[in-house]
């Protein structure tokens, strides 16, 4: 009975010690198979003093506020709305971009990173600038764009989820994409 137990354990030992030899190879990286839809961009045309064009992959929704210039672009796939508001400049220009700029600030305590892209269009007179704001933050892009006289539209866009940056990465890459078509075709209206 004893020869029949280390006879056994012979076996297995040897059958596990030849089992292991061979060439040792890495995992390869895993990627994330996400699709979207191809982006159909269409002018929005509202009773405001500007308009743009927006992804018809979003939902068009008017803010719950009390401005009637404010509106909503919800992604529900991608659990994402971008808010757009808007300001008529009354003298009030530098408290304007002092809040839009302060608005990205806020979350360099969780972001790795905030790129600045300025936007100049002088033929239509939009100017501004774009954050791309990379890390963990709860917003990833947000714009703001002026005629630096009577017309001032903040943009921002943020996940319904908690901000893992390497999780929502394509999705923040496909609205960030979808946020600067906006900001270029917006238009304002004299």
């Amino acid at each position: 009975m004893k020869r029949k137990i280390v006879r056994f354990c012979l076996v297995i030992s040897a059958v596990l010690l030849l089992s292991c030899g061979g060439e040792i190879l890495p995992k390869p990286e895993g990627m994330l198979r996400l699709s979207y839809p191809k982006p159909e961009y269409k002018e929005v045309m509202l009773p405001c003093p500007y308009s743009f064009e927006k992804n018809d992959f979003s939902e068009f929704q008017k803010a719950r506020r009390n401005n009637r210039c404010w509106y909503n672009l919800e992604y529900k796939k991608l659990k994402a709305t971008m808010y757009i508001s808007y300001f008529k400049i009354n003298n009030n220009l530098d408290s304007l971009l002092r809040d839009a700029q302060n608005l990205t600030q806020e979350h360099v305590i969780k972001a790795d990173g905030i790129l600045q892209e300025p936007y100049i269009d002088e033929k239509n007179r939009v100017f501004g600038m774009f954050y791309e704001v990379s890390g963990n933050a709860a917003s990833q892009s947000q714009f703001y764009a002026t005629d630096s006289i009577n017309h001032f539209v903040v943009g921002s866009m943020y996940f319904k989820v908690k901000p893992n940056y390497d999780s929502i990465l394509p999705a923040a890459n496909y609205l960030r994409n979808d946020m600067k078509q906006l900001m270029e075709t917006l238009r304002w209206k004299e």
